[in-house]
């Protein structure tokens, strides 16, 4: 449980100035000159930071789950083998079912 806290508030340090800086850019009394406005907005290397451990979570998560899914469908047929049949079925049912989740993830997260 450290683990997870400590990796939260890094990602909350990482992730502050971003917050500040799109806190900055909604504001429309800002005076901006037309060079600032032409030029493209460099991507700072804090959305690139938690675009990253975003993607780390997501894959944890449904590696974890996936394993947990696996683990618990092989204990399962050990007990009883004659449903076997039914017990693999949900099993790669469900995994399916969290890898979609999990790819629908990885993209809204890369899209910033």
């Amino acid at each position: 449980m450290r683990k997870i806290t400590s990796m939260l508030l890094l990602a909350l340090i990482f992730l502050s100035p971003t917050v500040a800086a799109f806190a900055q850019e909604d504001n429309p009394d800002a005076a901006k000159s037309t060079a600032e406005q032409a030029a493209p907005a460099a991507v700072p290397w804090q959305i690139l930071a938690g675009t990253a451990f975003g993607c780390g979570l997501i894959i944890l998560g449904a590696s974890y789950g996936i394993g947990k899914i696996g683990s618990s469908a092989v204990e399962s047929m050990a007990r009883q083998p004659e449903v076997a049949g039914a017990v693999q079925m949900a099993m790669v049912i469900a995994a399916a079912l969290i890898e979609g989740v999990t790819f629908f993830a990885l993209i809204v997260c890369w899209m910033k």
